[in-house]
């Protein structure tokens, strides 16, 4: 059996887990009554899921985006969104992984340990921002996506080594590889999407871009489950919008992937810069104005 193959097997092993492991998350959330803080889900959630699914598929990447129209409506609560995203994508982003792996090839090393990178990376990172205050998830996501619009900006302009037709690396190559989606995997725990990110650093390592989208994809579909369980086990995501999202993204990626499949996105990217730059610009004042919020003062105690 191919590395690739034993590769995907545990893939689906873990895909078990996490849905298993969410069902039994919900049902003792539901006995405790922790969802009642939760607002419905809408169409637009649903509207949201497909169109985000569909454009990260052919490698736009939907965390950014998504956390504008969470913004944009005020339909997830900020704290609840790095939580909510690694959640309900988690699928989808499986599916997707399922599809890349098997059509584009990619040196199989490489793509196990960069992948195997990313998910301690999200292990470690989720644990810490699962416990964070509000404001600090609302600095730390307006922080990470200026940085992430920079990063697309250098993808458009195709900034950098241009990459070249290999499928793996070695030696030290390798080793910055592994790093690098190592910290990619952890600021996915903040919201930050890896793709365009991902993208950057095999063409910068000098791979073919094109390897990028197993690599990208297969790091979120085990790092997105694993990361998405600690935000569950801590009530930190919103639990309507997930499954709305999560049902509407899956047949998002099988159009994309195998109806669509490639189309003109230029355009697309610098309006996803755009929005990402509002979403980051927004994100930080709302931290400095509830940082300028009087404090409720202490009620006296009752009797």
């Amino acid at each position: 059996m191919s590395p690739k193959s034993i590769l995907l097997l545990v893939l689906a092993a873990v895909t078990i887990w996490f849905v298993v492991a969410w069902r039994l998350q919900v049902v003792k959330a539901k006995a405790t009554g922790r969802e009642t803080d939760d607002p419905p889900a809408t169409a637009y959630h649903a509207v949201v899921g497909f169109v985000m699914c569909f454009f990260d598929t052919l490698g736009i990447g939907n965390f950014a985006t998504t956390t504008s129209m969470f913004k944009f409506r005020k339909s997830v609560r900020d704290e609840w969104i790095p939580g909510t995203l690694n959640v309900a994508y988690a699928l989808p982003t499986v599916a997707q992984a399922y599809i890349y792996t098997k059509i584009v090839p990619v040196d199989s090393l490489t793509l196990v340990a960069m992948i195997a990178a990313s998910v301690l990376g999200a292990w470690l990172g989720a644990g810490v921002v699962a416990g964070w205050p509000r404001r600090n998830i609302q600095i730390g996501m307006g922080g990470a996506l200026l940085g992430a619009a920079v990063l697309m900006f250098m993808k458009q302009f195709r900034m950098g080594p241009g990459g070249s037709e290999a499928e793996g690396l070695t030696g030290a190559l390798l080793l910055a590889g592994i790093i690098g989606n190592f910290a990619l995997g952890a600021l996915m725990t903040l919201g930050i999407g890896l793709y365009a990110p991902c993208l950057i650093l095999v063409s910068l390592l000098g791979m073919n871009e094109r390897t990028g989208f197993p690599i990208m994809m297969g790091s979120c579909a085990f790092l997105m489950p694993i990361a998405g369980m600690r935000f569950i086990k801590e009530g930190s995501y919103s639990l309507r919008a997930s499954v709305v999202l999560a049902l509407a993204g899956i047949p998002a990626v099988l159009i994309a992937a195998f109806i669509v499949k490639e189309m003109p996105l230029t355009l697309v990217r610098w309006l996803v810069i755009v929005v990402v730059v509002y979403t980051a610009v927004t994100m930080l004042r709302s931290a400095f104005v509830e940082r300028g919020a009087p404090t409720p003062a202490p009620q006296p105690p009752a009797g």
